[in-house]
């Protein structure tokens, strides 16, 4: 079919639309009436938290859409996309939380003093100072050592008195570091007294080196478990790696994490920055999956008798969940997701569902462009949170045990942009509160429940562990 010279001109004059950031669309339509910073002149301020007719981001993108002529507020619907528009009221959303948060204290830990929170004093300490290079994870061993994954791919033991063991476990398999994948995630198996299982998650697969010098990397996240004798890495079975065909040259969206349960694995493969393949059943990018915890396909997974789809997913529509764990009350699995620009979210994960991206989002392009207008679709989930600024999520746990009783059942989440650590309370499966309890010490990489019950923290930029310990002791 050939398109007419003026459709043409209206396509192209959409795809240049699509392309203005949004700082350049509050430059052009907004400044007028709401000033250069959000400080309001003819119109209100925009980042004062009072918004006269509506606070919700429907409210605000409505009165974005349609004005209000008796107010002197422009309708802008004929003159912007609602992409567009979907974009401004992101970017009104983090002006507006940034500057509430400029004038807010915030619980910044340090070794030498009492921190406070809403339910629980605690003082922090350090349990690996110095010695590791991007630590990505923790499992706890029996005998009171853990083990720590290295992005790069160590995988290296961490006595109970914080030492190091300067050398890495030897034979572990070969890892790609290769953007924000490396060797990421490290579990026991739940009867690892008994069998010695430990599971891995990594980027698999080739980097060669091409005829022009320049190198050629294919990797996707694969799931791998051995055992540990005389300091090597033994006893290697692939749980799940997926074909050579789905490996992919970007660097970008990764996933991983693993939960336990009933002799299943859980586990995360990001969608690697492939976003529509994220909704298709036939690739692995951009899903939750299910498996026996020797590999084994379950014969009750959503996707198992439909043509073409890969057997062992769970769920999909996701673009990169680096939180993922389960609550020891219910059993209902959560994860934690990397959006894009405004939109990281937190997901109860239920069997066979569709969690959206990229067909909706409630983000937009990290440079500010619009992404998409819609934040909800019929058949596809909803966050039970989202999260504008963006935290960028990473690591997640409930905490369990005595020594923080008014934090019992309560959901951790990491935050690496923000540097923070969130305490979430859910109540039938609803968020009824959040509290940050840790913020500006680091990247937070990894949130993790001690067997000890305490919380532990995984930092970047320094790297380092630490925990948080009641203050009475």
């Amino acid at each position: 079919m050939r398109l007419s010279y003026p459709l043409l001109l209206c396509l192209a004059g959409f795809a240049s639309a699509q392309k203005v950031k949004v700082e350049e669309l509050y430059a052009r339509y907004c400044t007028g009436c709401h000033g250069a910073n959000f400080e309001g002149g003819q119109g209100g301020s925009l980042v004062d938290g009072n918004w006269k007719h509506g606070s919700s981001d429907d409210e605000i993108f409505t009165s974005i859409a349609k004005g209000n002529l008796q107010m002197g507020m422009t309708p802008w619907e004929g003159v912007l996309s609602i992409d567009q528009i979907r974009s401004l009221v992101i970017f009104l959303r983090e002006k507006e939380k940034q500057t509430l948060a400029a004038g807010m204290d915030f619980p910044v830990p340090s070794p030498d003093k009492v921190t406070k929170t809403e339910l629980h004093d605690y003082r922090i300490e350090t349990v690996v100072e110095k010695g590791l290079a991007k630590p990505w994870a923790i499992a706890f061993l029996p005998d009171g050592r853990r083990l720590v994954t290295e992005k790069a791919g160590g995988l290296r033991f961490i006595g109970a008195d914080g030492k190091i063991d300067p050398e890495a476990i030897e034979g572990t398999p070969p890892v790609i570091d290769h953007g924000q994948g490396g060797l990421m995630e490290v579990a026991l198996h739940p009867d690892h007294r008994k069998n010695g299982w430990i599971y891995l998650g990594f980027s698999d697969g080739t980097r060669e080196k091409k005829a022009d010098g320049k190198e050629d990397v294919r990797c996707i996240t694969a799931v791998a478990r051995g055992r540990i004798k005389d300091h090597r890495w033994t006893d290697q079975q692939w749980i799940y790696r997926p074909e050579p065909e789905f490996r992919s040259g970007a660097g970008v969206h990764f996933g991983t994490r693993f939960v336990f349960d009933k002799g299943y694995v859980y586990f995360v493969i990001g969608e690697r920055g492939g976003m529509m393949e994220a909704q298709d059943l036939k690739r692995p990018n951009g899903k939750i999956f299910r498996l026996h915890d020797d590999g084994r396909i379950p014969a009750d997974n959503p996707f198992v008798n439909s043509p073409g789809a890969i057997p062992g997913i769970w769920s999909y529509g996701h673009r990169n969940p680096q939180g993922l764990t389960m609550d020891p009350r219910d059993g209902l699995l959560y994860s934690t997701e990397h959006g894009p620009r405004g939109g990281d979210e937190l997901n109860l994960i239920l069997p066979g569902r569709n969690y959206g991206w990229p067909v909706i989002t409630y983000g937009m392009n990290y440079d500010g462009t619009p992404m998409v207008g819609i934040t909800a679709k019929e058949g596809m989930e909803q966050p039970l949170v989202y999260w504008v600024p963006s935290i960028a999520a990473c690591g997640l746990d409930f905490l369990s045990g005595t020594r923080f009783p008014k934090w019992r059942n309560d959901l951790f989440a990491g935050g690496l942009a923000q540097q923070e650590v969130r305490r979430i309370r859910i109540v039938d499966r609803k968020v009824v509160s959040q509290e940050i309890v840790l913020k500006n010490i680091g990247r937070v990489r990894d949130v993790a429940c001690g067997p000890d019950g305490l919380l532990y923290v995984i930092l970047n930029d320094p790297d380092r562990i630490v925990r948080l310990v009641p203050a009475g002791g």
